[in-house]
């Protein structure tokens, strides 16, 4: 049986609806979320704040949580001398915005970031960053799913789990995959289009941040 990780990320816009993320390591990594990892006795909303200003620099305001997202390692024995299975983790993804119009700090080394319109990601996205971030622009949220480390197998979405009726209803192992911080960090170049789609709930006229993932 896989060991369980629990993790936190978000799904972080600004004000045109842009979607932030994470490119860490040297040569060609995934993007995926910002986020980590959960320490001893603390809650998935005060890591999510903790994790995701120390891994960009940006104060960010919570507002609901997309879902929880199941990532599974491969079903495979591990060779003798190697390392162990990869773990399975758990991950609660959040809705997020920026809270200011710029980063209260610059990004560790090995984080590069950019900012990217919900509909055009990079290719090099991982599973999990690929499916939060459909849900997330969809309006879901309670989404339950489970995602798999190899790209491109995330599974397709079912019917919503405890999700909001009437819509359409997953990191080295930081929680979706991705290696540990390594290189020198810069923030790209994002889409600067207008979108609807990821804008906090006030600018869609929905009610404005749930007061409960305050820390």
């Amino acid at each position: 049986m896989s060991a369980l990780t629990w993790a936190v990320a978000a799904v972080v816009t600004d004000d045109t609806g842009r979607v932030l993320l994470c490119r860490q390591g040297r040569g060609e990594r995934r993007y995926a979320l910002p986020g980590g990892r959960l320490r001893p006795a603390e809650s998935p909303v005060r890591a999510a704040l903790r994790d995701i200003r120390a891994e960009t620099g940006w104060e960010i305001e919570l507002v609901d949580l997309v879902g929880v997202y199941h990532l599974t390692g491969p079903a495979a024995t591990t060779p003798a001398g190697r390392a162990g299975p990869l773990p399975d983790v758990l991950v609660h993804v959040f809705r997020a915005r920026a809270a200011e119009a710029r980063p209260t700090a610059d990004p560790p080394p090995g984080c590069r970031l950019s900012w990217h319109a919900p509909g055009q990601l990079p290719e090099a996205v991982t599973p999990l960053t690929r499916a939060a971030v459909t849900d997330a622009a969809a309006g879901r949220s309670g989404v339950l799913r489970d995602a798999r480390w190899a790209p491109d197998s995330v599974k397709p979405a079912p019917p919503p789990v405890g999700g909001q009726p009437g819509e359409d209803c997953q990191r080295e192992t930081s929680h979706d995959g991705r290696p540990a911080p390594g290189d020198d960090g810069q923030r790209g170049p994002g889409h600067d289009g207008r979108s609807e789609l990821g804008q906090p709930p006030e600018q869609r006229g929905e009610p404005a941040t749930d007061p409960s993932l305050q820390p």
